[in-house]
């Protein structure tokens, strides 16, 4: 299915995944860098779940458009795996296509602060990883 809704993806019926797509510029930030951020900003060893989201549409998967983001995000997951007792179940798969979601998805954080998804589960986990990051960095 082509560009379905959100609604149809949340539905769980389309087999796609909620995914973000990150254009970035590897002299500000490092893919290995992106890769660090995103093993430590979800659950990675849950099967089809984030939280309270479950279903296939709520997956952790890392799509890679080359053979080298594909070894680096293998490599992360080796590297990822210590600060887990389950094991990582993330899969590494390639890129097909991106569909943007729907206007009023653009910017959810930024655009709704004080809503208690923000407050509860993203901020907890903005606060963290400020934290992680500076001391991977340093």
């Amino acid at each position: 299915m082509d560009n379905p809704s959100y609604e149809k993806v949340s539905s769980g019926i389309t087999g796609h995944t909620e995914a973000i797509q990150i254009i970035f510029n590897p002299k500000i930030i490092s893919y290995e860098d992106l890769l660090y951020i995103f093993f430590r900003t979800h659950d990675p060893t849950t099967m089809n779940r984030q939280g309270v989201d479950v279903g296939t549409q709520y997956r952790s998967v890392i799509f890679y458009h080359n053979d080298n983001e594909k070894n680096q995000a293998e490599k992360a997951i080796r590297e990822a795996q210590s600060l887990y007792t389950d094991p990582i179940v993330t899969q590494i798969v390639p890129f097909k296509s991106f569909y943007k979601a729907e206007n009023y998805h653009q910017n959810y954080y930024a655009n709704n602060p004080e809503k208690t998804y923000c407050k509860l589960v993203i901020d907890p986990k903005i606060i963290k990883l400020q934290k992680d990051f500076k001391m991977y960095l340093a």
